[in-house]
């Protein structure tokens, strides 16, 4: 959508930005393989990968399956001290050549650049998602925007072949205004897509955090004055790095709030096992406050508590179900029970996206809804409310029942699989229809449900949707 004027930048915003403190961070980044191979890194490092590990991701270096081609390793040294006492976040931060044995997978999962006006945005929902960072403070293995992150070609509506370009403040808000202004200007909804007004944004990438005080700010007093009333910001940084959250963070999020108090700030975080946050005794049991509760790390725990201390700012936690990571119900039902706990909502849980290489990861379908299913055995009704989802072409789709008896119904003679478009893109005219399929136990994308569909009024499984 073209832009009818250059968005202007008010005094009230330039007086905030100046403001804003510089932080000092030393996140003490190890990046690439070949500092391991070299043994540049610090002596207490130097065992994390063994021989035959390094040997085997060596012999790779250059082919078509380079691992750091598809995924460049990156660790802080918080998350390495806190990874070499867990299995499950060394399979989430170690490269390893599996992840390049079946490259099969899409440069642009959910079809997204189907729905990008301006570059950097996606506006595929009722929300808009920003790419403002092309790199985190580490790189989680199983990382649904590799393409991102590695800078690889993706193509585009258009037949253009070129990689993900980052958002800018400018034209971003250009385009909130003008949509907005159409969508008032037809009655409440865009005349061509028939989206609401553009209240909400997420900030993503790569991770925000990665970015300074200043920049985040600016795009925070930005994006208020282009008349967003919620900001989420997506980040992993509590788990990779929670120092990151510190004095001059919290004085540029309450000046904020001083200039801008209508606008809600969201945080999304993303915490995949409760390693990432918890203490552990000698044997590497999980450590029990007196008064109830695990006890948490320090500095993580300090940064949680400054967030949810203040009532205008929302977090919620949102994880794939990862295998080797993360499919363990006594993992996922005690992450769910310690965030709750400590002022973080559950969101929802992601069954694995078909990236490249997605079958490295990936648990069936199948098995990630009874992985949650038995996790939530024991909680409460508002420790468990998140859902999982999958991101079809359509829009967000819940994996809702999977049954395990026959019920009857031709061809579900072995059980069902009950799915719900919960979000849908565009106009949202397909919003809460559902599919039903015949079970697949090694299902691990929609295309493997497409020989035993019993209902779609969702249309998840016509193909040129998924």
């Amino acid at each position: 959508m073209p832009a009818t004027t250059v968005f202007p930048i008010s005094e009230k915003a330039q007086n905030f930005v100046k403001s804003i403190s510089k932080g000092k961070y030393d996140r003490k980044i190890t990046a690439g393989v070949d500092k391991f191979v070299n043994e540049q890194v610090d002596e207490d490092m130097k065992r994390f990968y063994s021989q035959n590990e390094l040997d085997a991701l060596v012999e790779l270096k250059g082919t078509e399956r380079d691992i750091e081609s598809r995924m460049p390793v990156k660790m802080t040294r918080h998350y390495f001290e806190q990874a070499r006492n867990s299995k499950a976040m060394q399979q989430l931060i170690k490269a390893s050549p599996a992840e390049t044995f079946d490259l099969a997978g899409s440069q642009d999962p959910g079809k997204q650049m189907d729905y990008s006006p301006v570059e950097g945005l996606l506006h595929k929902y009722e929300i808009g998602l920003l790419y403002v960072a092309s790199t985190c403070s580490a790189h989680c293995r199983f990382c649904y925007r590799e393409e991102l992150i590695a800078r690889k070609d993706v193509a585009r509506p258009d037949g253009a072949i070129a990689p993900k370009g980052l958002a800018q403040v400018g034209d971003i808000c250009q385009y909130i205004v003008e949509h907005n202004r159409m969508v008032a200007a037809n009655g409440g909804v865009h005349p061509e897509t028939g989206r609401p007004k553009l209240r909400e944004i997420l900030m993503s990438g790569g991770d925000p955090m990665v970015l300074s005080n200043k920049i985040i700010g600016n795009w925070w007093a930005s994006l208020s004055e282009a008349g967003i009333e919620n900001i989420r910001l997506g980040t992993k940084e509590l788990a990779f790095f929670p120092d990151r959250f510190d004095a001059t963070f919290f004085e540029m999020l309450d000046q904020f709030h001083e200039n801008y108090p209508h606008t809600n700030i969201r945080f999304v975080v993303h915490f995949n096992h409760p390693d990432e946050f918890l203490k552990k005794d000698d044997a590497g049991n999980y450590i029990q406050n007196d008064g109830g509760g695990l006890a948490w790390l320090d500095n993580t725990s300090k940064s949680v508590k400054q967030l949810a201390s203040r009532n205008w700012v929302n977090i919620d936690n949102q994880s794939p179900i990862i295998k080797g990571i993360n499919d363990d119900p006594d993992a996922l039902r005690i992450l769910q029970c310690e965030l709750k706990r400590n002022g973080i909502e559950n969101s929802r849980f992601y069954c694995g996206r078909d990236i490249v290489g997605h079958r490295a990861f990936n648990l069936t379908i199948e098995d990630a809804w009874k992985v949650l299913n038995e996790s939530q055995k024991g909680l409460s009704g508002i420790e468990s409310h998140a859902r999982l989802s999958i991101t079809h072409y359509k829009g967000k789709t819940e994996v809702c029942a999977v049954t395990s008896e026959a019920n009857g119904i031709q061809g579900g003679e072995n059980g069902v699989v009950v799915f719900k478009l919960y979000r849908n893109a565009g106009a949202a005219e397909h919003r809460g229809k559902i599919a039903i399929v015949g079970r697949n136990p090694e299902a691990i994308w929609f295309n493997d449900y497409e020989d035993r569909v019993i209902f779609d009024e969702a249309g998840l499984f016509e193909k040129s949707n998924y």
